[in-house]
C-alpha cells in the first residue's frame, strides 16, 4: 500500500496517496494527444490542472518506472503522479503552484532562502508574508514539498495547488422555494419586483444569494443571533423553530410578552435575519441561524447591562438592535458605553459578540447614541434604487448601509396581534403598500430597523465561513468589502461617507473574505507533552531565571528553533529546549517593523553536518527548526 502524505489544503489536512493507475500528461506541442503514447492504456480526462489523465500499461509499483520513462521522451513537459485523498474516489492533481505563508516577523532573506533549499521559483508576492511558488525541474513533487514545508518554524501555512473534479449545480439549486422570496429584492436584484411590476435597480442588492453559493450552504445552525426589541411572536412560522433561550426584560423570566399591538418590532426584525426556508413566506439572510429573541428595550442603566450580560453569558455571537435615540437629553451614560464595550470584548470567548445598532430615522446629521459607540457596527440604509435612504440619519460614525425602504420596501414577518398602519386606509393598505395581499402573516417593511438585522445576518453567514473572527475582524471585513454607492464625492480619502458608510453591505466579498482568513490561518499544532517542572514557591518561580550572558562568535551552525516578539517567551521557551536537547541556545536581536525580534538558535557546530544531526532529533521530538549558518546574523 502506497505512504500517505498528509497536507494543509483549504479549512482541513487531507491525507493523499498516490493513484495505483491514473498519472497526468503535459506535452510540449499544443494540441499534442497523451493517448496517442506507446504507454498509454486510455485517457481519461482532457484537463484537469493543466494535464491530460490517463492509464498506463503498467500498474502498482511499476507506475513510478512507467512515468519516469515517460518524463525522459522529448514531447513530454511535465508528467505527475495523481493522487486520491482519504475517504475519496476523485483523481487530484498537483498544478505545481504553492500558497506560501510565512510566520510573521520572516524576512524576506529568510524566505528566499526556503524557497532556494526546496528549488522553488518564486510566482508572485502579495503581503510581506504571503507568496505564490512554483516547482521548477529541480524541485520535488509539489505534494512532498508542501508536506516538508510544513515542519519548518518559519513557515505558517503551505498549501499545494491541487485541482480535482467539482459538482456542478443546477442555478436554482440555491434558491429558497419560499413563496415570497421573488420578491426579496434586496437578496437578488434583478430589476422588477415581480408580484407589482415595479422597477428597481438591476444589482442593488446585498449579495446575500451569491453569499449562499461561496459559502455552499445558507449558513450554520451554530451561529446565534440575539435580536433585542419588543413584540415578538413565538408562534410565527418564521420564528417558532428558531428560538433558544429567550429573554423577556419586563417579565423577568423566558416568557415574552405579547398581545400589546403598539410592540410588534421584534417579529419583523427578527424574521429578516433568520426566517428559515420553509417553503412559505420569505427567507432570511442566515435562514439556519438559532434566535435568541431578548424582550423589552430600555434607556435603564440597569437594563441595559442586564440586556447585554444576558446576551454574552447565553452564548449570542451576534446582537441585533434596530432601536436607539437621538435625543440630546439622553446621551449614553458611561456604565452604559461599559456594558456594551465588555459584550463587544468578552463575548464569544473573548472573541467578543458583534453588535449592530440601525443609526435611526430621523434624517439627522447625526446617529443615534448607542449606534455611535466605538465597539458597534452601525447601519444606515439604502434604496433598491442605490441610494440613500432619505430618512437615514448621517454622521462619521456609520460604518456601512444595507437595502431597505425609501423606494420599493422589504418583506418581513408580522405579529399575530399587529394591527398594521391606518396612514394608507382600510384593508390590505394597512400591511402593504400597493393594497395587495401577499399573505397573511406578512407584511411590507422598512426603515433603519429593516437594514440593521439584514446585516446581522451577513454576520451569521460570515462566521458560519469562519467562527473564529473576532469582532473586530468582522467589523474591518465588512468595511473593506462593502460596494461604493452613490456619488463618489461623497467619500473622503479614507473612502468613508457620512450616508453611506464605507458602502453597502456586501455579503458575498465578505463570506469570501471570512474564507480566505479562514484558509490562512495557521493549522492547530498538537500540544507538545509538557515537560515536568517544580511547582513554584517561596524558593522557585515560573517567572524567574538566572541568565549567563557570553558573546557569541558568528560562525558555524546551529538550528534556528522560531522568532520571537517577547522576551519573556524568548526565556521560557529557551529553558525547555536546553533540558529537553542539552544544547546551548543563542539569542540574536534584531529589528522588525520597528520593535525588537528575538531569533533563537539551538546548539552551535563547525561541522554542518553535527547541526544537521540536531535538527533530526529536533524533528524526532515533534519540534520544527531549520539549519541556520551563523555568519548570516552578522550585521552589513
Amino acid at each position: 500500500m502506497s505512504k500517505k502524505i498528509t497536507i494543509q489544503t483549504g479549512k482541513k489536512k487531507l491525507k493523499l496517496k498516490k493513484s495505483k493507475d491514473l498519472v497526468g500528461l503535459r506535452l510540449k506541442k499544443k494540441g499534442g494527444k497523451a493517448e496517442k503514447k506507446a504507454q498509454v492504456e486510455q485517457k481519461v480526462l482532457d484537463h484537469l490542472g493543466g494535464f491530460e489523465l490517463v492509464t498506463l500499461k503498467k500498474k502498482g509499483k511499476a507506475l513510478d518506472k512507467a512515468l519516469d520513462e515517460l518524463r525522459a521522451e522529448k514531447d513530454v513537459a511535465v508528467g505527475t503522479h495523481v493522487y486520491v485523498a482519504e475517504g475519496s474516489t476523485r483523481p487530484m492533481v498537483p498544478t505545481g503552484v504553492l500558497y506560501i505563508t510565512f510566520e510573521e516577523g520572516v524576512s524576506i532573506e529568510e524566505q528566499e532562502v526556503v524557497l532556494d533549499e526546496y528549488k522553488l521559483e518564486l510566482k508572485e508576492r502579495r503581503s510581506d508574508t504571503d507568496v505564490v511558488a512554483r516547482v521548477t525541474a529541480r524541485s520535488r513533487n509539489p505534494v512532498k514539498v508542501a508536506a516538508s514545508m510544513q515542519a519548518l518554524s518559519l513557515v505558517s501555512r503551505v498549501e499545494p495547488d491541487l485541482d480535482t473534479l467539482v459538482d456542478e449545480y443546477d442555478e436554482d439549486l440555491l434558491m429558497p422555494p419560499d413563496t415570497l422570496f421573488p420578491d426579496q429584492w434586496y437578496f437578488l436584484n434583478q430589476g422588477k419586483v415581480p408580484s407589482a411590476g415595479y422597477t428597481v435597480k438591476r444589482g442593488a442588492d446585498a449579495r446575500v444569494v451569491k453569499a449562499w453559493e461561496r459559502l455552499g450552504s445558507r449558513g450554520s445552525s451554530k451561529i446565534t443571533i440575539a435580536v433585542v426589541d419588543n413584540g415578538f411572536d413565538p408562534n410565527h412560522p418564521d420564528l417558532s423553530t428558531k428560538i433558544v433561550k429567550p429573554y423577556d426584560l419586563w417579565t423577568g423570566s423566558s416568557r415574552l410578552s405579547q398581545g400589546d399591538p403598539r410592540f410588534t418590532h421584534g417579529t419583523s426584525c427578527a424574521s429578516i435575519a433568520i426566517a428559515p426556508s420553509n417553503g412559505r413566506g420569505i427567507v432570511g439572510v442566515a435562514p439556519n441561524a438559532r434566535l435568541m429573541p431578548v424582550s423589552g428595550t430600555s434607556f435603564s442603566v440597569e437594563a441595559t447591562e442586564k440586556i447585554f450580560d444576558y446576551c454574552v453569558r447565553n452564548g449570542a455571537d451576534i446582537i441585533s438592535c434596530s432601536w436607539g435615540t437621538t435625543d440630546p437629553a439622553y446621551d449614553l451614560s458611561p456604565v452604559k458605553e461599559a456594558a456594551i464595550a465588555r459584550a463587544a470584548r468578552q463575548g464569544r470567548n473573548g472573541k467578543g459578540c458583534v453588535i449592530l445598532f440601525a443609526v435611526g430615522n430621523d434624517d439627522l446629521d447625526y446617529i443615534s447614541y448607542y449606534a455611535a459607540h466605538p465597539d458597534v457596527i452601525a447601519v444606515a440604509a439604502s434604496t433598491s434604487q442605490d441610494t440613500i435612504a432619505s430618512y437615514s440619519n448621517r454622521g462619521p460614525e456609520v460604518w456601512v448601509c444595507a437595502p431597505s425602504n425609501g423606494d420599493w420596501p422589504l418583506i418581513a414577518a408580522r405579529a399575530s396581534w399587529d394591527q398594521g398602519t391606518s396612514l394608507r386606509g382600510p384593508g390590505e393598505f394597512r400591511y402593504w403598500i400597493d393594497g395587495k395581499n401577499r399573505g397573511n402573516g406578512y407584511k411590507h417593511f422598512g426603515g433603519t430597523s429593516g437594514a440593521c438585522p439584514l446585516v446581522a445576518g451577513v454576520v451569521a453567514l460570515m462566521l458560519s465561513a469562519n467562527p473564529e473572527l473576532t469582532a473586530r475582524e468582522v467589523k474591518e471585513i465588512l468595511k473593506l468589502t462593502a460596494d461604493k454607492i452613490g456619488p463618489a464625492w461623497e467619500y473622503d480619502a479614507r473612502g468613508h461617507s457620512r450616508k453611506y458608510g464605507y458602502g453597502r453591505v456586501n455579503a458575498e466579498r465578505a463570506v469570501g473574505e471570512a474564507l480566505r482568513r479562514k484558509a490562512t490561518q495557521p493549522a492547530p499544532q498538537p500540544t507538545p507533552t509538557p515537560t515536568p517542572t517544580p511547582r513554584p514557591s517561596a524558593a522557585t518561580s515560573a517567572n524567574l531565571f538566572r541568565l549567563d550572558v557570553n558573546k557569541q562568535q558568528a560562525r558555524g551552525w546551529g538550528v534556528q528553533m522560531g522568532v520571537f516578539k517577547e522576551f519573556a517567551h524568548v526565556l521560557r521557551q529557551a529553558e525547555i529546549w536546553r533540558k529537553q536537547f542539552k544544547q546551548p541556545l543563542i539569542v540574536y536581536i534584531t529589528s522588525l517593523n520597528g520593535q525588537a525580534a528575538f531569533k533563537l538558535v539551538l546548539g552551535q557546530f563547525e561541522d554542518i553536518n553535527e547541526a544537521r544531526a540536531l535538527l533530526n532529533k529536533v524533528k524526532a521530538a515533534g519540534q520544527q527548526g531549520f539549519l541556520r549558518k551563523l555568519s548570516d546574523f552578522v550585521s552589513v
